[in-house]
């Protein structure tokens, strides 16, 4: 999964809302994207008014960063 939610998050809604697979959920402190669902298209990226979603090529990098 390239897309990955940060701790930027803000619960906002705004990816989950606007995910036409719904592969996105609310969770506690962020939201969190759902593998097995994700089409990869980039919507939530483009609608995440705090940047919160990023592409990662790697995702052990990812886990390594805190991202």
């Amino acid at each position: 999964m390239p897309y990955v939610v940060t701790d930027e998050c803000i619960l906002c809604g705004a990816c989950v809302t606007g995910c036409a697979s719904d592969a996105i959920e609310e969770g506690e402190t962020q939201c969190k994207i759902l593998v097995e669902l994700c089409i990869e298209c980039g919507t939530c990226e483009m609608n995440c008014p705090s940047g919160a979603i990023i592409w990662v090529e790697d995702l052990e990098l990812a886990a390594d960063t805190g991202k």
